[in-house]
């Protein structure tokens, strides 16, 4: 029987502080620009007040992407444009610095963290410190069989909490969360179907490298055999992730629970981020406020799971690339917004007064009208006369 209990973390997971977001909408209302024509990045600075527990913003200085990287057993299914346990190539080409996010993040000076939880390969390919928290190699056929055992599930669960801890305590500021996997986006779909009650189509996507349509129905179909196990275990979230998620996916998802635990903010890039926010979700109501959506990927998965959290994307670029990449790209949106909300000046206390008084010493409207009660004047008098 497991000793991880996941009802925990509804009671160690606060909100933002709702205090000190008020107080940051005080601070717009008196800024130079006109309340609500920064659009969302006021939104954003508020959240970010919030979320650091201060009324004025500090700087998002120290950022770190983390990949939690994987293979799955259902790719051997022929459901990813990717040759079933290949995943360790792209993690290679990462570190090497030869993938989107890689170069995105060497532009922006973000160091990118890669976690090694169920690659099909030997860990010796990879340094110390990436293969460190593997649980197995490759998790199961999700269609047929369990992707982890109940042990697996929780030693995975459990690096990810870990995982989190080690960035709250090294002093990261916020994390764009994604994942390295072949095959994810099939056991992402699964999870989504199952927690929001809909069919296998309705979540099915096409993945980050584009399958064609016998691809599509070969991967629709595996979800629809996975559902069928999965909805037997719903009530048991750790259960839920033995069952028919993985390594990768479950140590996300105590990643997420974690941060929130450590109130470090966390940017979800892509949906199997979503997919493991909204299991998070389920286990704690309220996590989603510590959370950023990124991006729109276009997988109708990850579509349904942020519209379930009430999260809406930050950018909407097409981009199917995966691995972090979009997160990374909206991480100089959060910095610019931050940068605003603690950097704008208020407007003169005084020049605001002057403006307040103004109609009251000219008896007339800011529009130049005459005021009811001098034109009510002005008609008694010319009747006197």
């Amino acid at each position: 029987m497991s000793s991880l209990n996941l009802d925990d973390f509804t009671d160690l997971i606060e909100r933002p502080d709702g205090g000190l977001r008020r107080d940051a909408e005080a601070r717009r209302e008196r800024r130079i620009v006109p309340p609500g024509s920064l659009g969302r990045l006021d939104d954003l600075g508020e959240w970010l007040a919030a979320a650091q527990g201060t009324a004025v913003v500090r700087p998002v200085e120290r950022p770190r992407v983390v990949l939690f990287a994987g293979d799955h057993g259902v790719a051997a299914l022929g459901v990813s444009a990717r040759p079933a346990g290949s995943a360790h190539e792209l993690v290679r080409e990462v570190l090497e610095g030869a993938r989107p996010v890689a170069v995105l993040a060497r532009r922006l000076g973000v160091p990118v963290r890669v976690v090694d939880m169920a690659l099909d390969c030997d860990p010796g390919l990879f340094p110390e410190d990436v293969v460190r928290h593997r649980v197995r190699r490759g998790s199961g056929r999700i269609d047929i069989e369990d992707a982890l055992t109940t042990e697996e599930a929780e030693a995975a669960f459990r690096a990810g909490v870990a995982v989190a801890d080690e960035e709250a305590d090294s002093g990261t500021d916020l994390v764009v969360l994604g994942d390295v996997s072949v095959g994810g986006t099939t056991a992402a779909a699964v999870l989504v179907a199952a927690l929001c009650g809909t069919d296998a189509s309705v979540v099915t996507g096409r993945g980050g490298l584009a399958i064609d349509d016998l691809a599509w129905m070969r991967k629709c179909a595996a979800i629809r055999d996975a559902l069928r196990r999965a909805r037997p275990v719903l009530g048991d979230q750790l259960k839920l992730l033995a069952t028919v998620g993985g390594a990768d996916l479950a140590a996300m998802t105590g990643f997420l629970l974690q941060s929130a635990v450590r109130k470090l903010p966390v940017v979800l890039d892509g949906v199997v981020a979503a997919a493991c926010a909204l299991v998070g979700q389920r286990v704690a109501f309220r996590a989603p406020d510590w959370w950023l959506a990124a991006h729109d990927s276009g997988e109708p998965g990850q579509a349904k799971a942020l519209d379930r959290m009430a999260l809406e994307p930050l950018l909407s670029h097409g981009l199917t690339v995966g691995e972090g990449a979009g997160g990374v790209l909206a991480l100089p949106l959060v910095q610019a917004a931050a940068a605003l909300a603690a950097e704008l000046p208020e407007k003169p206390a005084e020049k605001a007064g002057q403006q307040e008084a103004e109609p009251a010493e000219t008896g007339t409207e800011k529009t130049g009208q005459p005021a009811a009660g001098a034109a009510e004047k002005e008609d008694a008098e010319a009747a006197a006369e």
